[in-house]
């Protein structure tokens, strides 16, 4: 497809491209051609709801991968927080329980990733990359909160997209009863006031 302002090469008097544009041309796709989105449309509802139900194997394998390296940050965090309060006498007590909250939190990212639980993932990530950031660990925060929200809004998508599938099917004409074109007939039955 040729880009909007070319080089002179189909006899138009179109000035060259700057390399910003090229690079642009490039890489971003031209809205003519056919997309991903084209085929998520046509997925059937009960295929859209086996996705949802798991997560795939590129999700599980990054929460695989994520449980274990959070659990190792964790480590390295609260031992550089409790030498840190060691130094400057405080109390060693909030460190030790922060301790066991990253852990857990790690030990939750593995599990909801093991079951293939791509909502829980993401709010795990997303609550173990918060609690770092909070920490002002913000190197070792960010990537988490990212694969989270990464996740998050995955699952977003896959509900919109089956809320579209559900929408696309036709109804079923709802069910008239047979009345011949008669009016109903009154109730002949009397109940007197009390």
């Amino acid at each position: 497809m040729p880009s909007p302002r070319s080089n002179g090469d189909f006899g138009d008097d179109a000035p060259a491209m700057t390399r910003w544009e090229r690079l642009k041309y490039t890489l971003v796709r031209a809205e003519e051609e056919p997309s991903d989105k084209s085929r998520a449309e046509d997925r059937a509802v009960e295929e859209i709801e086996e996705e949802i139900r798991q997560s795939n194997d590129k999700e599980r394998a990054i929460g695989l991968a994520a449980g274990p390296v959070a659990a190792l940050v964790g480590i390295v965090i609260s031992s550089s927080s409790i030498d840190y309060a060691r130094t400057h006498h405080e109390s060693l007590q909030t460190f030790e329980t922060l301790t066991y909250v990253l852990l857990g939190l790690a030990v939750l990212i593995l599990v909801s990733s093991m079951m293939r639980k791509r909502l829980f993932q993401g709010i795990t990530l997303a609550l173990y990359g918060l609690a770092v950031f909070n920490l002002r660990y913000w190197g070792f925060g960010i990537p988490f909160v990212l694969a989270g929200a990464w996740y998050l809004v995955r699952a977003y998508r896959l509900q919109q997209e089956l809320k579209r599938a559900e929408a696309a099917i036709p109804a079923a004409p709802p069910r008239k009863r047979a009345t011949n074109g008669a009016r109903p007939r009154p109730s002949k039955r009397y109940t007197p006031r009390a």
